[in-house]
């Protein structure tokens, strides 16, 4: 069984991939040698697990087969994970993005947080979202996003607002977001024992995550990623709702 690292390992700090820059050579370490032997060493034969800071949840939403399917119905939760390592075996063997059918959806959640405007940890909050208008997604996009949410780029340490990260797939575009627990308007319902924030400084978080998710998706300044509030969004519909914020 592969010892725990300490500490969670920051994501910025190593390859793209398993299979990337740092990848076995001949000088490096093997498991039978005693020596600590990462993913990154060797990615079949390590022995070392680098932890996340949170357990993370990959559900999947497959397109619908009939106009009266409830959503219930499409939205399956797929696997949880918790280490860099893990979290490179599913995404190595799962379906691409840029393969997934129209009307299907990625969602990366924290443990315990439905990709739902209905379940209690996100129902005060809403989403930034960037619409791509290309029929093929982008994997190198979307991964940076995933590496983003999981290695804790997008927020400060007690910030307590990501949710999660969310790939819809469409006909003619694809749709990335990201889900905030707080709207930027009230005090966010943090952890017992952690200060309520005023609504200025709700909203100035909520807009460094923007910024920063912005960063990721890799547009340019003069195109706007915007933030709905799920409530408003819910009221609206998706597509009709006012942007609250805008980056």
């Amino acid at each position: 069984m592969a010892e725990v690292a300490q500490s969670p390992v920051p994501l910025d700090t190593i390859p793209i991939s398993p299979d990337g820059g740092d990848a076995a050579s001949d000088s490096a370490p093997t498991a039978n040698s005693g020596d600590v032997v990462t993913v990154f060493h060797d990615p079949e034969n390590f022995n070392v697990k680098h932890p996340l800071a949170h357990t993370w949840t990959l559900w999947f939403t497959k397109p619908p087969s009939g106009k009266q399917q409830d959503w219930n119905e499409l939205l399956k939760e797929v696997i949880s994970f918790n280490s860099v390592e893990e979290f490179w075996g599913i995404y190595n063997n799962i379906t691409p993005a840029s393969e997934l059918a129209p009307k299907s959806d990625y969602h990366l959640f924290k443990h315990g947080v439905r990709p739902e405007w209905e379940d209690p940890q996100n129902k005060h909050g809403g989403r930034w979202s960037y619409t791509f208008k290309q029929r093929q997604a982008n994997d190198d996009i979307w991964l940076h996003v995933l590496l983003a949410a999981i290695g804790e780029q997008l927020e400060d340490d007690n910030d307590n607002e990501v949710m999660g990260v969310v790939i819809n797939i469409r006909k003619a575009f694809y749709r990335v977001g990201l889900w905030s627990r707080s709207a930027g308007t009230k005090a966010n319902p943090t952890k017992t024992g952690q200060p309520q924030r005023t609504p200025q400084e709700s909203q100035a978080i909520l807009m460094k995550i923007g910024n920063r998710f912005k960063e990721v998706l890799q547009v340019t300044d003069k195109e706007p990623v915007e933030f709905m509030g799920h409530s408003d969004s819910a009221n609206a519909g998706s597509t009709r709702a006012k942007a609250k914020y805008s980056v």
